[in-house]
């Protein structure tokens, strides 16, 4: 995804969140937080971590004190200005964040114990090159069923009609193929419900579902969207993630 569209979030709303209103529901476990849960396990206090595409900082803010230090890498100037700022915010001194291309990284070969991307570029052999052996590299990225429903309305879209391609199994194949030990694969269906016709369209803004999004252009297919999948919860938008968790074999 282009550096500009983040820009121009930053820009706009100060940083990747918007204030859309909207609640999730989810039939299991939650994404995120098996996310989060992997990458506890394989944290350290001695540990090395790069998180690749970290947008504003906030989430790698969140999880500082389980790593000796963390560096986390961006494209948009925007965003990483917004990670600068609440790392000063919260006298944060374990982070460094650093505008860099995750696909040729300026770091040394094996510096890594830990990669983690969430929904970043995925550049698997650079992955591979930077961590040491042993080390891990986890994931969570965007299935292929991600709002497939108001995409298919639109007629555009990231990833657009691509929906019967396992972004799961892909990356798995990628993966293996780069060297990487699967450990852990799993897909997560769920929904998220919006209060209102504005805050999805405000959440619209502020994502890249569309990076073309334009309230007034938009507005006939947003309508129909919301009136289609209108619900007594909210306006309903079918979600897809996936977490993958990987090992650098040893020797």
């Amino acid at each position: 995804m282009s550096k500009d569209f983040y820009d121009k979030v930053a820009r706009k709303f100060g940083s990747y969140h918007t204030p859309a209103k909207y609640t999730s529901k989810f039939p299991g476990e939650v994404p995120e937080a098996v996310f989060m849960a992997k990458l506890i396990e394989i944290s350290g206090p001695k540990k090395l971590a790069l998180d690749v595409g970290c947008a504003d900082g906030r989430f790698t803010l969140s999880v500082c004190q389980f790593f000796n230090k963390i560096y986390a890498i961006d494209l948009s100037v925007g965003m990483l200005a917004a990670a600068n700022k609440f790392k000063k915010e919260g006298r944060i001194t374990n982070i460094e964040f650093l505008l860099m291309d995750a696909s040729k990284t300026s770091f040394p070969d094996s510096k890594f114990d830990v990669i983690y991307d969430r929904r970043g570029p995925t550049f698997y052999d650079e992955f591979y090159r930077l961590l040491k052996d042993g080390g891990y590299y986890l994931e969570i990225g965007i299935g292929e069923k991600d709002a497939q429903d108001i995409k298919k309305i639109f007629g555009r879209g990231q990833s657009y009609g691509n929906w019967k391609e396992s972004r799961l199994e892909k990356d798995v194949v990628e993966l293996e193929q780069a060297g990487f030990k699967i450990l852990y694969k799993r897909d997560f269906l769920y929904n998220e419900f919006y209060e209102s016709y504005k805050d999805l369209d405000i959440f619209l803004q502020g994502v890249p579902i569309f990076p073309d999004f334009d309230s007034k252009k938009d507005k006939e297919f947003l309508e129909k969207y919301s009136k289609t999948f209108t619900s007594p919860e909210g306006i309903r938008m079918g979600r897809h993630r996936i977490v993958i968790l990987t090992q650098k074999p040893e020797g």
